[in-house]
């Protein structure tokens, strides 16, 4: 039998003890991750977001835009949450989160939350949650959501340039979307969000006057559309809440977004560029074609955007507004 000396089986069992703690550490999402400590959660967050769509039905494409600005700058740690303070200017008062709205519905959720299970569920598990909840009662797909984010405690405007803009185009998609892991097809199947929504007019307006020295309206849209819009958003424009729906259903998660791209309707340069290029166009007539495929990719994709940049050293907040 062999022996081994005290330092030696002191040293192995340091060595066991730390990866134990390492494997315990390293961030893990789960489905279940709540199922112990917080099993109403998603009943909670399912019924605050309920109770504010009925009172507001702009509520499903808000908490919608909300998810995809948070995880696109830091990952899904929600950092677009917190407010400025006197030393910074966060991430929401960036000039592409300007328009973000209907923070008061992950801030309810969070009370109630924090009512029932003191100090755990994360504010960025909240809107990953919201988020799956707003496409189903819209009449999307459901997924299970992975969970266990923690909150970040940095949030910066600046970072908000970093956001894929609606004038991108498919080059600058594809390159803004490989930087959080994501490929040509989450890119397509998660552009298909804008089923639900409206934008003013200053998202889209350059494609309809002076669009280049050649093209008065950009080539690519409808022409009929573009007159549409013109009329809408008219010069100078003095009626700030002008603008456009996203696509002719857009209370109705469905693919009536990518009929409307492929008919030149789309709302933003960068939706219709998406058929204007070989590497994308296969991909919107396929969704285009197939509602069912499109719910299946869209559904995988916005998991697949939900584990980008995961933070292990963040905390579970109070507040949704403020660190710690």
């Amino acid at each position: 039998m062999a022996m081994y000396a005290p330092k030696t089986i002191l040293f192995h069992t340091l060595i066991c003890l730390l990866l134990t703690m390492a494997s315990q550490s390293k961030a893990s999402l789960n489905s279940n991750y709540y199922h112990q400590t917080c099993p109403q959660a998603e009943k909670i967050i399912l019924q605050t977001v309920y109770n504010a769509f009925m009172h507001d039905p702009k509520i499903p494409a808000r908490i919608l835009r909300m998810f995809f600005h948070d995880c696109f700058i830091r990952g899904c740690d929600a950092s677009l949450l917190l407010d400025s303070t006197p030393g910074n200017q966060a991430e929401k008062d960036g000039p592409p989160n300007i328009s973000v709205r209907s923070f008061y519905v992950i801030d309810d959720a969070k009370a109630k939350l924090e009512m029932a299970c003191p100090r755990t569920v994360s504010c960025a598990d909240i809107i990953g949650i919201a988020a799956r909840d707003v496409v189903t009662m819209s009449g999307g797909p459901y997924w299970n959501v992975l969970k266990g984010r923690k909150d970040g405690r940095v949030s910066r405007a600046n970072e908000t340039i970093n956001l894929p803009a609606p004038t991108f185009n498919v080059s600058q998609l594809i390159q803004s979307f490989a930087r959080r892991g994501l490929g040509v097809k989450e890119l397509v199947a998660l552009s298909g969000g804008h089923t639900l929504g409206f934008s003013h007019c200053s998202s889209f307006e350059s494609r309809l006057r002076n669009f280049t020295s050649l093209h008065d309206v950009d080539p690519s849209m409808n022409n009929e559309f573009a007159q549409k819009l013109r009329k809408k958003c008219p010069k100078p424009n003095r009626d700030r809440t002008a603008g456009e729906l996203l696509d002719s259903t857009s209370s109705t998660f469905d693919n009536d977004y990518y009929k409307q791209v492929v008919a030149g309707k789309g709302v933003f340069g960068s939706d219709q560029a998406l058929f204007s290029d070989y590497r994308t166009r296969w991909i919107v007539e396929s969704f285009a074609e197939d509602q069912s495929l499109f719910f299946k990719e869209f559904a995988a994709s916005m998991v697949k955007l939900g584990n980008a940049g995961v933070i292990e050293d963040g905390e579970v907040r109070l507040n949704c507004r403020v660190v710690n």
